[in-house]
C-alpha cells in the first residue's frame, strides 16, 4: 500500500513538469538524441586511458653499454643514449624521448598536465554552457577535441607533446560535463536515473576497445592518430542535436523552446496544439522567481544548498581518490598488458549495470551509502590477508565494484541536484573535485612502497566519510528537476 502511494506521488510529481508532459518523459526524439551524444563517451574513454598505451613500462639499457643482450633498466649518470625493448611495442613516448632515469618524470607529469586539464575543461565549459546554452559549447569542445588530437600525434617533442594534451583534456573535460547535462535535461524523471547510468556504459565500452587499439597499433602516433580521427564524424551534431528546452526557458528563449518542443512532440507521436500556452505559462513563472544570472558561487549562497554541495562534491572526490586509486593499489601485476587492461575495463561494467537496479530499487542516497560501504570494508579487509594471495585480488576488485556503483551514481545524483540555471557550473564543480581525488591517487598508492597498510586504511576511511554525508543529501529519485535557485534550495 505504502509502495503504490510512494508511485502516485512520484508520478503525481512528473506530471507537474510541463515540459515532460508536453513531449514525453522518454520516445524516439530522447533515444536518438541520447544515442547520438552517447557515442562521444567513446574517445573520452580512450583519451583519459590512452597513457597507458603511449607510455606504458619499457625496458631499457644504455647503448654504450657492451652487455646490451639483456635490457637491465640501469640508469648511469654517463650515458646519452639508450636502447628500447621493442619486441611488444615499436615506438612509445618513453623511447622516442628518452623519458628514462632523470626523465622519468617527465612521463608521470604529462598525465598530472593532463588530469588538470580535465579539471580546466569541466569548469570553462561548465560556465559557458550555463551561460551560452548546451549546444554551442559542446560543439565546441568537440571540435577543440578534434583539432588538438589530431595535432598530438604530429608533436616534434614532449613539450609540444604535453602542451596539445592539456588543450585535448581542457575539450575532453567540455565534452564530459555538457554532453551529460544535455541528457538529462531531455529525459523525464521517471526514467532519468536508468538513461543517466547507461550514459556511462559508453566510457566502460570505450576503455575495453582501447586495448584493441593498443594491440593492433604499436606506435604512439599511429596509436594517436586513431584514437582522435573518429571525432571527425562529430562535427556532424550541428546539424543534429538541439539546444536543451529547458535552459532556453531559463535564458527566457520562449519561442526557441517551443521550436524545439514541437520537433520533439511531433517526433515522439504526441500534440503540439497545448505546449506554446503550458510553456509560456512556465516561462512567466520562472522568470518571477529566478535571477538575471547564477554562477556556482550561487552554490553556496544559501545554506541547505551550500551543504548538499560540500557533501556530493566530496562523494565525486571519493570517486575520483579511490577508482583511481584501488586501480593503481591492484594494478601492478605481471601479465599481458592488454589482457590486463582489458579485465580493469570489464570490472566497471557489472557495477554500472548492478547501479541501474539498484537507483530503481533503493534511490540516490541509499545507493552511494552502500557502494561507498562496499569499497570501504573492502579495502580495509585487505591489511588482514596475504598480498600475494587470490583474496586480496578479490577485496581490491570487489573494492573498484562498489566504485564503479558510486561513480555512476554520483553523476546521475548531481545532475538531479543542482538547478537548472547552474547546472552545468554544479557537475563541472563536482567533476573537478574528482579529477583533484584522481590526481592524489597515484601519491596515496605509491604508499604501499613505504607503509603497506597505509593505501587501503585511506581507501577504506574516505568512502565511509563520504557515506556518513549522503545523509545530509535529499533522495532526488523521481523528482522534477529544480530550475531555479528557490527549487534548488526547498
Amino acid at each position: 500500500m505504502l509502495e503504490n502511494e510512494r508511485k502516485d506521488i512520484e508520478n503525481q510529481k512528473v506530471n507537474e513538469d510541463p515540459l515532460t508532459k508536453a513531449i514525453g518523459a522518454i520516445g524516439k526524439w530522447q533515444i536518438w538524441i541520447c544515442f547520438v551524444v552517447f557515442l562521444v563517451k567513446f574517445p573520452v574513454a580512450w583519451h583519459q586511458m590512452s597513457i597507458i598505451f603511449l607510455a606504458p613500462p619499457v625496458n631499457f639499457t644504455c647503448a654504450s653499454d657492451q652487455s646490451t643482450e639483456t635490457f637491465n633498466n640501469i640508469c648511469n649518470a654517463s650515458c646519452t643514449d639508450y636502447e628500447y625493448d621493442r619486441s611488444i611495442f615499436k615506438e612509445t613516448i618513453i623511447s622516442q624521448w628518452d623519458l628514462v632515469c632523470d626523465r622519468h618524470w617527465m612521463k608521470n607529469f604529462t598525465q598530472t598536465v593532463f588530469m588538470l586539464g580535465i579539471l580546466v575543461g569541466n569548469m570553462v565549459f561548465g560556465h559557458l554552457s550555463d551561460r551560452f546554452g548546451r549546444r554551442m559549447p559542446f560543439l565546441a569542445a568537440v571540435f577543440l577535441q578534434l583539432i588538438s588530437g589530431v595535432a598530438t600525434a604530429y608533436s616534434i617533442n614532449w613539450y609540444m607533446f604535453t602542451t596539445l594534451r592539456f588543450l585535448l583534456a581542457v575539450a575532453t573535460g567540455g565534452t564530459m560535463v555538457t554532453s551529460f547535462v544535455l541528457t538529462m535535461e531531455l529525459v523525464g524523471a521517471k526514467y532519468r536515473e536508468s538513461v543517466g547510468i547507461i550514459y556511462q556504459i559508453p566510457f566502460n565500452l570505450g576503455h575495453l576497445s582501447l586495448a584493441l587499439f593498443g594491440y593492433y597499433i604499436r606506435d604512439w602516433s599511429n596509436f594517436q592518430l586513431a584514437i582522435s580521427l573518429p571525432s571527425v564524424i562529430f562535427l556532424s551534431y550541428y546539424y543534429l542535436l538541439p539546444e536543451s528546452p529547458r535552459w532556453l526557458l531559463t535564458a527566457s528563449k520562449t519561442e526557441e523552446a517551443v521550436k524545439v518542443m514541437e520537433i520533439a512532440a511531433k517526433r515522439n507521436g504526441l500534440p503540439t496544439e497545448g505546449i506554446a500556452s503550458s510553456i509560456q505559462k512556465m516561462a512567466v513563472e520562472i522568470s518571477n522567481k529566478q535571477e538575471e544570472h547564477a554562477s556556482f558561487l550561487a552554490l553556496f549562497r544559501r545554506p541547505r544548498l551550500r551543504t548538499r554541495t560540500i557533501a556530493i562534491c566530496f562523494n565525486w572526490f571519493v570517486c575520483g581518490l579511490c577508482f583511481f586509486g584501488v586501480s593503481q593499489y591492484i594494478g601492478h601485476v605481471s601479465g599481458n598488458i592488454f589482457t590486463n587492461v582489458a579485465i580493469s575495463a570489464a570490472i566497471q561494467v557489472p557495477g554500472t549495470l548492478i547501479s541501474i537496479y539498484a537507483n530503481r530499487l533503493l534511490g540516490r542516497k541509499i545507493t552511494v551509502i552502500s557502494a561507498n560501504c562496499i569499497t570501504s570494508l573492502s579495502c580495509l579487509l585487505i591489511n588482514f590477508v596475504s598480498q600475494s594471495g587470490a583474496l586480496h585480488l578479490s577485496l581490491g576488485c570487489t573494492g573498484l565494484l562498489g566504485m564503479s556503483i558510486s561513480f555512476a551514481t554520483v553523476y546521475l545524483y548531481a545532475g538531479e541536484l543542482f538547478p537548472t540555471v547552474v547546472r552545468n557550473s554544479g557537475v563541472g564543480l563536482s567533476s573537478t573535485v574528482a579529477r583533484i581525488g584522481s590526481m592524489v591517487a597515484p601519491f596515496v598508492a605509491t604508499f604501499s612502497h613505504t607503509s603497506p597498510w597505509l593505501p587501503p586504511v585511506v581507501f577504506g576511511i574516505v568512502p565511509l566519510i563520504g557515506a556518513g554525508l549522503c545523509f545530509l543529501l535529499p533522495d532526488t529519485r523521481g523528482r522534477k528537476l529544480p530550475d531555479t535557485l528557490e527549487e534548488g534550495e526547498a
